[in-house]
């Protein structure tokens, strides 16, 4: 979303491109709140409100976690921060859920980093488009 809808991200074309790839091929795409939480926090208006826009008429559905998912994602955070290198976020770990509990493991995100090292439960590795 950052990429997308960020003025100054210089990989913007190329995520505009796969949103409208996504769009034409009717892919059911998924984000979750923390990662609109931390889009909007790096995206600067106006384009912040086209990002929201943007969702607010469905063109990314946002997973429902429950509060109590909160507790898996913890051991996760910890497993894969490593200071003073790297720290999973809240929008990783979140993200990290959601292809556990959905098996989907295509992602969108310019964490190329971080996403190449996180392996799922069964020992999958992410497929970062």
């Amino acid at each position: 979303m950052v990429a997308a809808f960020g003025s100054q991200e210089p990989e913007g074309p190329r995520y505009q491109d796969l949103l409208a790839l996504a769009a034409l091929e009717n892919w059911m795409l998924w984000t979750t709140w923390p990662c609109v939480v931390e889009a909007t926090y790096l995206v600067p208006p106006p384009n912040r409100f086209a990002l929201l826009n943007w969702l607010g008429r469905g063109a990314v559905s946002v997973f429902p976690f429950d509060q109590m998912a909160l507790l898996d994602f913890v051991p996760v955070m910890q497993r894969y921060t490593e200071r003073p290198r790297t720290e999973m976020d809240l929008a990783d770990a979140s993200l990290y859920q959601l292809a556990a509990d959905t098996g989907v493991t295509r992602i969108m995100t310019m964490d190329r980093r971080d996403f190449s090292r996180y392996r799922l439960p069964d020992g999958q590795a992410f497929e970062i488009l």
